[in-house]
C-alpha cells in the first residue's frame, strides 16, 4: 500500500513487477508469498471482537485480492504467472497443489502463493518458510519496510544497529521478531537461509539477489 493507509499503490505495484522481472532476468527460479495487511489482518479483526477462525480466514482472502492485483501487473511486464491459492477458489486462481506449482516453476512462470497455508492461526511468515521447504527453495527473501534485521525498531529508536548475519538461534534468543517464532523454526529445520531486505526502494531486490544492497542473513551458525 505504500504510503497509503488501504489498498493499493500503483506505484509499488509496479515496481515490485520489475524487481520480479529483473529477478527472472538473472535466471532465478521465484514464488512469491503475499500478505493481505493492506486490506485486512485477521489479529487485528479479532481484537475487534470478531471470531478469530473467521478473522484469519477474512485475511486470507485478503491476500488472495492482493495476489491477484501483482499477478496482473507482473504479467504486463511479459513476465508469465500462477496464482495458487491454499483455499479453493477455482473462479479466480488455481488450487495450490505441490507438484503443479513445480511444474509452473520448470516452465519459466513465477508462482504466487495466495491465503497462507489455508489453516487459522498461522501467520503469512509461517507460509512463507512452509511454501520455501515444499519448493526445495535455496533461500526465503522477505521483503520488509527497512534494510535488514536490527536490534530495536530503527524507526523509533536511532541507535538501533542493524547486523549483517544473525543464526536462527539469535533470532529467538533476542526476541528481534523479524518473523514469527514457527515460521523461524521452519526455515531452521529444513535449512532455508532468510534474507531480510528493504523491499520499498525500486530496484533493491535484484541488487540484494547480486550482493550489492544492505541485507540481513539468518541461517545456522558455522560449525
Amino acid at each position: 500500500m505504500g504510503d497509503r493507509d488501504y489498498g493499493h499503490d500503483s506505484e509499488v505495484l509496479r515496481h515490485l513487477a520489475e524487481d520480479v522481472k529483473a529477478a527472472r532476468a538473472m535466471g532465478i527460479e521465484l514464488c512469491i508469498v503475499i500478505g493481505g495487511g493492506n486490506i485486512v489482518r485477521g489479529s487485528t479483526l479479532a481484537a475487534a471482537g470478531v471470531e478469530r477462525t473467521s478473522a484469519d480466514y477474512m485475511g486470507m482472502l485478503g491476500t488472495v485480492i492482493n495476489a491477484l492485483a501483482i499477478q496482473s501487473v507482473i504479467e504486463k511486464t511479459g513476465t508469465h504467472t500462477r496464482v495458487m491459492s491454499a483455499i479453493p477458489m477455482s473462479a479466480v486462481c488455481e488450487p495450490y497443489i505441490r507438484r503443479r506449482a513445480l511444474r509452473h516453476l520448470e516452465k519459466g512462470r513465477v508462482v504466487i502463493f495466495a491465503a497462507g497455508t489455508g489453516n487459522p492461526f498461522f501467520t503469512t511468515d509461517t507460509a512463507a518458510a512452509l511454501r520455501a521447504a515444499e519448493m526445495n527453495c535455496d533461500a526465503l527473501f522477505k521483503g520488509t519496510q527497512v534494510d535488514g534485521v536490527y536490534s530495536s525498531d530503527p524507526m523509533r529508536d536511532p541507535r538501533a544497529v542493524r547486523y549483517d548475519r544473525l543464526t536462527y538461534l539469535d533470532v529467538l534468543s533476542k526476541d528481534l521478531r523479524v518473523m514469527d517464532a514457527s515460521a523461524i523454526a521452519l526455515a531452521r529445520e529444513s535449512r532455508i537461509p532468510i534474507i531480510v531486505f528493504s523491499v520499498r526502494e525500486p530496484g533493491n531486490f535484484p541488487r540484494v539477489l547480486r550482493g550489492r544492497a544492505p541485507h540481513t542473513v539468518i541461517e545456522e551458525a558455522e560449525a
